[in-house]
């Protein structure tokens, strides 16, 4: 890490006072948006961490014994958990989830060992519920709560028979060979070491990629399914912009972030290692970022025209904002302000999702999430500019457990009949697209007007500190339906359900992940 005074260098004795009193006041938004884990919290995923290094170890065991192998090869066999993303980068909060790649060796398959022998060791712990086997994404994974804390593990086989606890993924001998599923999902554990390495000071990266990510998830311009930016781009950009900013401060570093890339002459790439692994021909997408890891990859992007047109707009409204970051009076709060979706748009696309119940909702709406892209260019094609805001909403008078998005639109006059065709197109994308496991669930789309919207679409920064209660559905009356919403803890004026009373007494709490 640079020196505080290096940081300073060539600023008058003023200026560097306040550019340190912007840093300090940001971190502590930071602290006080919950962004930063307890030492309480960070011992917790240790803990987990820790136990799903036990677990595959001892089902590594058991698959090389199923295999026959000699017993001084099942002796000496090893898998092994590496965590990466969030947790990887340490920019986890209290409420964040773990992704945690798992990597055994040649004779472990994905489809026998890992969805099934492993699944079922999980599926036996105490300490595991919720276990989904993600097996058609482009990173197929196991998805579960382990002590209540979120966990997506896909899985990686290499060519060797024992896996080190201290594998170098970045080690041309672990790569040769590997199938396609397995490159990929090492790509994010990959991408996260060599951004450690790159970056001149880890803690001002962390606080700054901490501090955009906000942004973005405040702005609506984070969330890679919904075409946005994702944790993985976040990282990149972040860790360019400290790169050719060594000395800078945090707060500087944030006005860095948004000068650099509100004039980015897209589609050049960005790109962390320029002079190794140089990409050869066109670079893809309308905003290409460059995995840093090598192999000429970039970032898998969904990015579209809408979504390219809001996410600049957002850095050209950060670039404006952080041009007065030094002068009296101003205020970290105006950069993270909630966007205002009902006052922006007239019209809204409304995006129905229901399943039978709570378990198959959640595949069936991961499902069709992954085919948002295609939605979004059909709507695109009909209605124009259209904004696929993140938010998940429910509507808690509905008999079936239900997931809600609105979608805003830039026509002020709309026939909302348009909607039809869109609707039986993405129908056929949903169904058409690869063989879905689960149980098939309802897609219903519509136009709205902004005032038929919920009354929580508009983000209140007054449920800041709302407590989220355990959420539920069942059929209600009419005075139910005006019970109170519930709120993400983490993302504010997120709807994440409806508050259940017994008694009286105050519900249960519950993690919420948005």
């Amino acid at each position: 890490m640079r020196r505080g005074g290096e940081r300073y260098k060539g600023l008058p004795p003023y200026m560097a006072e306040i550019e340190e009193e912007c840093s300090v006041s940001l971190r502590q938004l930071m602290v006080n948006e919950g962004l930063i884990a307890s030492p309480e919290d960070d011992k917790k995923r240790r803990s987990v961490i820790h136990m799903l290094q036990r677990i595959v170890v001892r089902w590594i065991k058991i698959v090389a014994w199923k295999r026959r192998l000699p017993q001084h090869h099942i002796n000496a066999t090893n898998a092994t958990i590496i965590p990466y993303g969030s947790y990887g980068l340490g920019v986890h909060g209290s409420d964040s989830d773990i992704d945690a790649l798992c990597i055994g060796p040649f004779f472990a398959t994905i489809a026998e060992d890992f969805f099934i022998d492993l699944r079922d060791l999980l599926k036996n712990r105490s300490e595991v519920s919720e276990v989904h086997c993600v097996k058609d994404a482009k990173v197929p994974l196991i998805r579960f709560k382990f002590d209540g804390i979120l966990v997506d593990l896909p899985y990686a086989q290499l060519r060797v028979l024992s896996i080190p606890n201290n594998v170098d993924v970045l080690n041309p001998f672990f790569l040769r060979d590997i199938n396609e599923t397995s490159w990929r999902s090492l790509s994010g554990v990959r991408a996260n070491q060599c951004i450690l390495q790159i970056v001149p000071s880890v803690e001002l990266f962390q606080s700054l990629l901490r501090c955009v990510k906000l942004w973005a998830k405040r702005r609506g311009v984070y969330g890679n399914l919904n075409g946005f930016l994702g944790g993985v781009h976040m990282a990149i950009l972040a860790a360019f912009v400290c790169g050719y900013n060594p000395n800078a401060t945090l707060s500087s570093l944030v006005a860095s972030f948004f000068s650099t890339f509100a004039y980015w002459q897209w589609p050049m790439p960005v790109v962390l290692l320029r002079d190794a692994f140089a990409a050869t021909g066109s670079p893809p997408g309308l905003m290409p970022i460059q995995l840093p890891c090598g192999g000429r990859q970039y970032c898998n992007s969904n990015v579209t025209r809408s979504t390219y047109c809001k996410i600049m707009s957002e850095f050209h409204r950060g670039n404006h904002l952080m041009k007065g970051y030094l002068k009296h009076g101003f205020n970290w709060n105006s950069l993270f302000e909630p966007y205002p979706y009902a006052t922006t748009y007239a019209w809204f696309v409304k995006i129905h999702l229901s399943a039978a119940n709570v378990e198959d909702l959640s595949d069936w709406v991961g499902w069709v999430k992954s085919r948002f892209r295609s939605l979004l260019i059909k709507i695109e094609e009909v209605f124009g500019l259209c904004d696929p805001n993140p938010t998940e909403h429910l509507e808690a008078c509905e008999k079936q457990p239900n997931i809600v998005y609105y979608w805003g639109l830039h026509l002020r006059s709309i026939n909302v009949s348009d909607i039809e065709p869109v609707e039986t197109d993405f129908l056929k994308n949903v169904n058409n697209s690869g063989s879905f496991q689960g149980s098939v669930g309802g897609i219903q789309l519509s136009v709205v007007q902004a005032s038929q919207l919920p009354k929580n679409v508009e983000c209140d920064t007054s449920n800041r500190n709302k407590k989220v209660t355990r959420t539920c559905w069942r059929v209600r009356d009419d005075k139910q339906c005006k019970d109170k919403p519930v709120y993400s803890r983490h993302l504010p004026g997120y709807v994440v359900g409806y508050e259940k009373m017994n008694n009286n007494r105050e519900a249960e709490s519950t993690d919420v992940k948005c």
